[in-house]
């Protein structure tokens, strides 16, 4: 059995704040300084994806860190007016849409946070409220999600190019537009979860299905609703048991999360492949749209993106998934479940997506804080 440095280095992915084999009790921990940015593997990745030198990838993450803080005070600020916000990577600026229908004063308070502002034709909460609605009518299999672009202004219906002209296809475009502002764009290929057959010395099993582990929270990990049924039993990289799915749910959503016992423990860590990163996860505040985000799983290990929308309907062939946060992340086959990260906050866990780690693709994940609030979690932090 693999004991120490070796048994946590092979349980496979860095956001995977993993159970560790009882052999690997009494293992150092991980060391890193509070005030690091992220740990080295991180940044690695995020040189290697975004095409950053390390400072570079330092300033990007402390800009974001602003930009994260900086969201939910312009929010609070723009009230009734607000209308959505991103973040602009080349400026290192959050903006914040505001209704035309702001008063002066509001206008003031919302700049006074530090975010720029621009005029927005309809607020979030109207726009919300459409997709709402979108979210009740059934989609055929030729569209592939949903979400409210602030940019846009309107909500986003994806439909895979080859199905465009199917006639429930047009007919649910139809139905979406009566629903509120559409704008329709093309998709390059239908999603599909990241589930794998079982392959040896991964991080988890479920039956004949591999999956990667998420964060770990006190008492288990959290990981991907398709990965297992609730009561469904799990092992580990050695095949030893873990403990059992207590709650599940997919689709409609995509989360689940597993108790740890049997020896096995959990540590507040993210961890690279072939090195141990440092203590990294220290919370799980939401990082804004265009922020960058990274992540990791058991087939294709560290890779790092941007956050392109939240709160998309993503809909799969077992069903529709809800408040996904779509990324431009590549993932394959025995990478769900596995964590996504931004500096040293936890986001969510992997879904599903498109593409591979070849061509490329995109990416969706379940927000970790609806999975800690749905069952009344707590997030293991360093």
């Amino acid at each position: 059995m693999r004991t120490g440095l070796s048994a946590l280095l092979l349980l496979g992915a860095w956001a995977t704040s993993v159970a560790v084999p009882a052999s690997a009790v009494g293992a150092p921990a991980p060391t890193g300084t509070s005030d690091a940015p992220a740990s080295d593997a991180l940044l690695d990745a995020m040189r290697r994806d975004f095409g950053l030198t390390r400072a570079q990838a330092e300033e990007r993450l402390s800009a974001e860190k602003r930009a994260t803080a900086v969201e939910s005070k312009a929010r609070r600020a723009a009230g009734a007016a607000y209308g959505g916000s991103w973040f602009d990577s080349d400026s290192g600026a959050l903006t914040v849409a505001v209704t035309a229908a702001a008063s002066p004063g509001t206008l003031d308070a919302v700049r006074a946070t530090g975010a720029t502002v621009r005029t927005a034709k309809y607020s979030a909460r109207h726009l919300d409220a459409a997709k709402a609605r979108i979210d009740k009518l059934s989609a055929p299999e030729g569209v592939s999600s949903w979400h409210v672009d602030a940019k846009a202004g309107s909500v986003v219906v994806s439909v895979v190019g080859a199905q465009r002209a199917d006639n429930d296809v047009r007919a649910f475009l139809a139905r979406a537009r009566a629903a509120g502002p559409v704008t329709v764009q093309e998709a390059v290929e239908a999603p599909q979860t990241f589930a794998a057959g079982t392959v040896g010395g991964d991080p988890f099993y479920t039956g004949n299905v591999r999956c990667s582990i998420g964060f770990s929270v006190h008492g288990g990990f959290v990981t991907a609703g398709h990965c297992g049924r609730a009561g469904a039993g799990v092992s580990g990289w050695d095949r030893s048991y873990i403990g059992n799915f207590q709650g599940s749910s997919f689709p409609d959503n995509d989360y689940a999360w597993v108790n740890v016992g049997s020896g096995w423990w959990t540590v507040p860590v993210v961890l690279g492949w072939g090195t141990v990163s440092d203590q990294l996860v220290r919370g799980s505040a939401e990082a804004p749209v265009g922020a960058s985000i990274c992540r990791s799983g058991s087939t294709t290990h560290w890779h790092c993106g941007t956050v392109l929308a939240k709160n998309e309907t993503v809909n799969y062939s077992q069903g529709a998934v809800h408040q996904m946060t779509k990324t431009s992340v590549c993932a394959e086959p025995g990478d769900s479940g596995g964590s996504f990260i931004s500096g040293d906050q936890a986001q969510g866990v992997t879904s599903g997506g498109w593409g591979n780690c070849s061509s490329g693709g995109q990416t969706w994940h379940q927000p970790v804080n609806e999975i800690l609030n749905r069952y009344g979690l707590r997030l293991h932090t360093a």
